[in-house]
């Protein structure tokens, strides 16, 4: 991939601008010349033409990097708005990073290092216009979690920094029946609504809910499923979550739609659920991301002993490879704090290993693709009023949160899985032969 280098500040900042001076002392960490027309703060430009604009508003964007290299540190200056990437005809934020990590590949810069004297260089250049300093504050949108990992209240606290910003704000970005997670499309032009409305319909018949069937819902989010296996297909249902606010936008729909003697909501972690050999069926949807690795066979376990002998019980859950299972830096310090994901087949083991026979593995990595578009549609379309509920920055975290996570699932850093197991034991009653 080449780049057409153009070092004429803007705006008569002279040939000694911050733009200039950032351009020559990066290249040999970046394996050559600057891919994107960087401006500066003091307006001077320099980099390609062709590439996408990176605006540097305030010293601070390159005071994060100096002490957070790499994602971290330029998340950190996004969100605050210290670095901005302008949309043009050209670029938006999702073009512009698909270029970044194309160039990044093309240059062979995972794990090089550079010089002595470069980094002697880069100090210099860092002193002189004037980014030497004591590290910015982290943003008020980073998470700030303490206690030990996976304990129940350090669970709570995570799980709130992200699901507690309030229903209003995850209504304006999800469809009206609040799935959070990875739809099923029959097509790109399919509705959202309509795509999600058949992942709950899919999880209902893999788990063979008919009229009296009982239900646990482990991870119930704003209660997608849970209203969904009640009110179609006639499931009794327990639903448990650990997040105040999502129980009580569930408790409203189920008064509102006259539910009270199929769902209940529970606000309780899954370790607490006192139910043993119970339930016909138990769904978690996206929720075994947040146990962590260590606490995963408790999780599997409390899957596994809720269910009677020859139930069923369906996970479906986000994988990914490489050296971070938590999803990054910036996903690990803004969005989901403790999160733990891992390569598909490892999760299948440790299921197997709590005494689950595994039965289906349905991928829907491509789906979630879709499932984002339309997320991102309607972030879009409500940005005013997001802006208002949160604040700005937050809204920032949330355009990074999306355009990454799509771009996740559709180069296969990460996918997300159907997994469809039953409780040894007892007859199962899956068809010899599936349509799903």
């Amino acid at each position: 991939m080449t780049t057409t280098r153009t070092d004429a500040p803007a705006t008569g900042a002279g040939a000694s601008g911050v733009a200039v001076r950032l351009a020559e002392a990066v290249e040999p960490f970046i394996g050559g010349e600057l891919p994107v027309r960087l401006r500066a703060w003091d307006g001077s430009e320099a980099g390609s033409v062709d590439g996408p604009l990176v605006v540097l508003n305030s010293p601070d964007a390159v005071r994060r990097l100096l002490w957070h290299p790499g994602e971290l540190g330029a998340a950190q200056a996004y969100v605050t708005g210290e670095l901005d990437v302008p949309e043009t005809d050209r670029w938006d934020l999702d073009t512009a990073l698909t270029y970044a990590f194309a160039v990044a590949r093309e240059r062979g810069l995972s794990g090089a290092r550079p010089t002595p004297s470069a980094l002697v260089n880069a100090a210099r250049t860092a002193r002189e216009i004037g980014v030497l300093g004591r590290p910015p504050a982290a943003p008020r949108s980073q998470a700030r979690i303490r206690g030990r990992l996976h304990s129940a209240l350090r669970d709570r606290r995570a799980i709130s920094h992200h699901y507690d910003l309030s229903n209003e704000f995850y209504s304006l970005i999800l469809e009206p029946n609040m799935a959070y997670s990875s739809g099923y499309h029959s097509s790109p032009e399919q509705p959202l609504q309509e795509a999600q409305e058949a992942k709950l319909d899919l999880v209902a018949t893999k788990l063979g809910l008919t009229g009296g069937s009982t239900l646990l819902d482990v991870g119930c989010g704003w209660g997608s499923m849970s209203l969904r296996a009640a009110e179609k297909w006639g499931a009794r249902v327990v639903g448990v979550t650990i997040a105040a606010e999502q129980k009580r936008f569930i408790d409203a729909r189920i008064a509102e739609r006259g539910l009270q003697d199929r769902v209940e909501i529970r606000l309780q972690d899954y370790r607490e659920v006192p139910e043993r050999d119970h339930f016909d069926a138990v769904s978690s949807i996206e929720m075994g991301e947040h146990v962590g690795q260590r606490n995963y066979p408790t999780y599997a376990e409390a899957l596994r002993r809720a269910v009677k002998p020859g139930g069923r019980v369906l996970v479906q859950q986000m994988s990914r490879t490489g050296k971070w299972p938590g999803g990054g830096p910036f996903i690990e310090s803004f969005i989901a704090p403790d999160m733990y994901m891992r390569p598909v087949g490892e999760t299948v083991a440790m299921l197997e290993e709590s005494g689950l026979e595994v039965r289906d593995v349905h991928a829907l990595r491509e789906h979630y693709v879709l499932t984002v578009a339309g997320w991102l549609q309607r972030f879009e379309l409500n940005l005013d009023r997001l802006t208002e509920l949160v604040g700005e920055e937050v809204v920032r975290v949330w355009r990074l949160y999306l355009v990454g996570g799509s771009m996740a699932f559709r180069d296969g850093r990460m996918g997300v899985d159907q997994i469809l197991m039953v409780r040894p034991g007892g007859p199962h009653s899956l068809p010899l032969v599936r349509s799903w």
